[in-house]
């Protein structure tokens, strides 16, 4: 895992959000989701700028969209500076 992705899950592991689990590198068809809350079908990506404007991470999006996940991303800057901002918006996303 890169730091990004350590931090994040230090906040998602032993259901701190809110009771809900999540897994991290979880399978779902031929991708690999950098953590996943299975029970609300919401797949949470962690992104370094490698992936600005990447046509793969939309196909994939599109195609786990279509599965009926929800998406939603994160930039490692965000997920390293502002961790409490993160966790709030997933906080959020997952009410819905």
């Amino acid at each position: 895992m890169t730091d990004a992705e350590r931090r994040l899950w230090f906040l998602l592991r032993a259901r701190q959000l809110n009771g809900h689990k999540f897994r991290r590198q979880h399978p779902v068809g031929s991708f690999v989701l950098d953590f996943a809350c299975l029970e609300q079908k919401l797949a949470v990506e962690v992104d370094g700028g490698q992936h600005a404007d990447s046509e793969q991470d939309q196909r994939r999006t599109a195609w786990l969209e279509a599965q009926g996940w929800r998406v939603i991303r994160f930039w490692n800057n965000d997920v390293l500076s502002n961790p409490e901002g993160v966790a709030a918006r997933l906080v959020e996303a997952l009410k819905s």
